[in-house]
Formats: C-alpha cells, sequence, structure tokens
C-alpha cells in the first residue's frame, strides 16, 4: 500500500502508455553526441584531465555563439524597444525612430504585450515590401504573410495543415537526402510518411528532376504524396540550386500537383562565384500564369541565419500563395492557438526586412557590418573545403552556401565493423571518437540521411577563423590517426 492507501501505483504516463510518434522522433544535431559534449565540458569544470582544454561545438548554426558579434544597429533598436526609457538617451535618431513605430504597433505600447496571431500588421507589411524589393517588384501581399517564432515553427505548422489520411491515403511529404532533421522529425511526430529523394553529392549536391520522379512513383504505391521541400541554399549540404532547377521543381509540383515548401532561411549566404539565390516565389511568377496562378507555395524566412546569426530571438516568417481561402481561415486559426509568435522576434525580424537606409546615420555602420559578416563567412567556406580536401579519405565539395560542410568519409572495414559491435553507425562511431580525443563535436551524416555505404559528418563554418584553423588542423590528424589505428 502506498501512503494516501491507492495500492501499487502505476504512472499515468510511461514509456508504454506515451504517444508512440514522439518515441519516433529524431534530432541529431542536438542527439547523443552534443549530450556527450555538455557531459565533457561539465567534466572539464571539474578538473577532469582531457587531451583538451575545450569542447569546440561545430555541430549548430548558433553564430554568436560562436563568436559572431551582433549588428549595432539591430541591438540599439531592440534595447529601445525593451526599455524605452532609453529613448531620452543618446542613441541615433533612426534607431529611436525604428523603435518608436515598433512601440506604437504594440498593445499598451510595450513589446511584452500579446500580438495578433499572425503577427503585428505593421511588421507583416515591411515584410512585403521586403520579398517585393527581393524579387523585383513581384506584388507581396501583407494578408498572405504569417510571422513565426522562427521559420522551424512555421515549417511545422504548414506539415500540421497538410497531413491527413490513414494507411495508403496517408499524406507523404518529400524531403531531400541529406535533410536538416527538423524535417523528418516534425513527420515522425505527425505519423506522416516521408520520402526521401537523394541530392546528388558527385555533381555539388545538385537535384535532379528524374530522382523526383523516381521517388514520387515509388511513394504513390504506400501513401498519398502532397507536398515537396526544398532547402535552397542547402542545409546540411550547402549547396546553391540554379535558377533551372528552381523551375524543374516548380514543374514537378505543378504536373504531380504537389504543394510547394521554401525552406529559404539561407538566402543571404551565397559564397561561390556564378552562384546567385533565386526566390521560388520570383521564378514562378516569371515562369507565368500557367504556374503561378495555380502552384500552392509557402516559403519561410528567419533572423537565425544570414549574416544576422540572432538565433535566440526567435524570429520569423512565412509567405503564402495560391492557399485555398478556407484552409488560411483555418491556418489562423491554428496559430491562434499559441497566441502569437515571439513579439521580440517580430521586432528583431522588422529590422532584418526594413534595414537602416541611405540617408539615415546608421546606415554606413549596418552595411559594414552586414559586408564584414558575409564576408568572413565567405573565406571561412573556402578554407573549410580546401582544408579538408587535403586530407586523405575526406572529400568535401565546395561550400557554396549556407553555413554547413557535408565531406564524405572513406572509412576503413576494420572501423565499420568495431562501430557494428558497438551497434553505432559508422559515422557517428567516428565523431564519437573524435568528441573524445579532441574536443571537436560534430554531427554524423547518419543523422541527415545518406545513401546507404557512405558517410559523412556535417560541420558548422561559424567557428572564429583563427578557432576554425585549429578544429580544421585537429580533424586533419584525427583522421590519420582513425585511420592508421583501423587499418
Amino acid at each position: 500500500m502506498t501512503e494516501n492507501g491507492l495500492g501499487h501505483w502505476e504512472r499515468v504516463l510511461n514509456v508504454d502508455t506515451m504517444n508512440p510518434n514522439v518515441k519516433r522522433v529524431e534530432y541529431a544535431v542536438r542527439g547523443p553526441i552534443v549530450q556527450r559534449a555538455v557531459q565533457i565540458e561539465k567534466e572539464l569544470k571539474e578538473g577532469v584531465k582531457k587531451p583538451f582544454t575545450e569542447v569546440i561545438k561545430a555541430n549548430i548554426g548558433d553564430a554568436h555563439a560562436m563568436g559572431q558579434k551582433p549588428i549595432t544597429f539591430f541591438r540599439q533598436v531592440m534595447a529601445l524597444c525593451v526599455y524605452p526609457d532609453l529613448l531620452e538617451d543618446k542613441f541615433p535618431e533612426d534607431a529611436k525612430n525604428r523603435a518608436r513605430r515598433i512601440l506604437q504597433a504594440c498593445g499598451g505600447g510595450s513589446l511584452g504585450a500579446y500580438s495578433a496571431s499572425s503577427g503585428i500588421e505593421v511588421i507583416r507589411q515591411d515584410v512585403a515590401k521586403y520579398i517585393e524589393k527581393r524579387d523585383g517588384g513581384i506584388p507581396s501581399n501583407p494578408d498572405n504573410i504569417y510571422l513565426s517564432s522562427g521559420a522551424s515553427d512555421a515549417i511545422v505548422t504548414m506539415l500540421k495543415l497538410l497531413t491527413s489520411g490513414e494507411g495508403k491515403t496517408r499524406t507523404g511529404v518529400m524531403i531531400s537526402i541529406p535533410q536538416y532533421p527538423l524535417y523528418s522529425a516534425a513527420l515522425a511526430e505527425l505519423a506522416a510518411v516521408q520520402i526521401s529523394y537523394c541530392l546528388d553529392e558527385d555533381k555539388c549536391w545538385s537535384l535532379d528532376v528524374n530522382e523526383l520522379r523516381r521517388a514520387v512513383k515509388a511513394a504513390r504505391e504506400h501513401c498519398n504524396p502532397r507536398a515537396i521541400c526544398i532547402i535552397n541554399p542547402g542545409n546540411p549540404t550547402g549547396q546553391v540550386q540554379s535558377r533551372q532547377c528552381v523551375e524543374d521543381v516548380i514543374r514537378f509540383a505543378a504536373e504531380e500537383h504537389l504543394f510547394l515548401m521554401a525552406d529559404e532561411v539561407y538566402q543571404d549566404n551565397v559564397y561561390a562565384e556564378g552562384c546567385q539565390f533565386h526566390s521560388f516565389k520570383k521564378v514562378l511568377f516569371e515562369m507565368g500564369p500557367g504556374y503561378s496562378s495555380v502552384v500552392e507555395l509557402a516559403s519561410f524566412h528567419s533572423t537565425s541565419k544570414c549574416y544576422m546569426g540572432e538565433c535566440g530571438f526567435r524570429g520569423g516568417y512565412m509567405e503564402v500563395i495560391n492557399m485555398d481561402p478556407e484552409v488560411k481561415l483555418q491556418l489562423t486559426k491554428l496559430v491562434s492557438v499559441q497566441l502569437c509568435p515571439s513579439v521580440p522576434g517580430q521586432a528583431l525580424l522588422d529590422l532584418v526586412v526594413n534595414p537602416p537606409q541611405p540617408d539615415e546615420p546608421s546606415y554606413d555602420t549596418f552595411i559594414k557590418e552586414r559586408t564584414a559578416n558575409l564576408h568572413i563567412l565567405s573565406e571561412k567556406a573556402k578554407m573549410t573545403a580546401q582544408v579538408l580536401n587535403t586530407v586523405p579519405g575526406i572529400h568535401c565539395n565546395p561550400v557554396q552556401g549556407a553555413m554547413y560542410t557535408f565531406p564524405r568519409l572513406t572509412l576503413p572495414e576494420k572501423a565499420i565493423n568495431a562501430a557494428k559491435d558497438k551497434e553505432q553507425a559508422p559515422d557517428m562511431f567516428y565523431c564519437m571518437k573524435l568528441l573524445e580525443e579532441t574536443g571537436i563535436c560534430l554531427v554524423p551524416g547518419s543523422g541527415f540521411g545518406q545513401r546507404d555505404g557512405t558517410y559523412h559528418f556535417r560541420m558548422t563554418i561559424l567557428p572564429a577563423t583563427e578557432k576554425l584553423k585549429i578544429v580544421l588542423e585537429k580533424i586533419r590528424e584525427f583522421h590519420k590517426r582513425f585511420t592508421e589505428e583501423f587499418s
């Protein structure tokens, strides 16, 4: 008997009674490697001796955690919004004006008030103007803009709307392999069907429409394909898709009657000569009304990446095109359940889409900082590929964009067998050993999906330049030792 006399008490919620879909969720970016990295950091603080003095987390695209400095204008305006008494202090007038405009749009003039569920109206208007300017004047309607707590929040919301059916009628969603684990995790939680299409590593992770056709044809045998997701520039693979590729995907979506989801959060992160970011919306409308009037599109952007790197504020937006008006009402209802996106995140997003203008006092500093951040990322992208390609057994495609490299590893058979003995994927075995011996935290390619028989890791290019040089040199030395040990 228990103290309250109820006899044997079994928990209402246990691993057998919990939602089985949650147990199927995996998110490698914060998986076992990262958990072990956190443990090692604690051990170092407690004085445990290691062959290194710090853990370098190159596993996640968190720019500020890696030392990137915030954009001055953004932080000035955010400080003024959070503590309006500072409006009486010496801040640039354009920063004060921007803060006043944002606060006037907030309930009670406070960033601490709820906003409309789809976001503050004046900010949605600014997002629409930003999109119009980016896309060469193609109209954007603020009523089609939904602000969100980062792009991830909006992506999951769209997947919720798309998921229905059972058995062979269950919604299937096409995602790239390799992919960003948000997609596979969300589909697992929603009990939707993941339809994998492989990017072509031998052609710099390009997308082949014939592979899309293969994947969707096979999927129709066991589910109802309803959407295709594209990440451009790519995560984890760092490729920038050509305009022809974007057109091919749009035609494919139209032919196969698929909803198109365009994850474009790295749109300013383009480094390789000859590469250019092409928004799906712009290309869609330039293809003419035969496509632009029928293809259903949701595109996503965020404050977390590009030159900003403001991950913690959780700001983002989604623009929907050709959405059924009745479904749009349901979307508005769905986002209202969470009341509203982060209001500080909305305020920061407004500064991203409406930055200082040439006639304003903060413009020169803003342009200098923005240009510097993107230039440094470009240099680190080139350096990362160059150094990794000097290591026998590592092949790295050019980092054309985004913030990551996804090099292929050639692993000895003895290492592959050792991994099997530990019931680990070979690249998980490799990355865990790298962490334990060097303190460098990477994510194994198996967490993103990869062709059978290939092994990779994802590494961010975000560490400060001198630290990145150390990381690359340690990987070079480790790979040599690892290969010798298991030869």
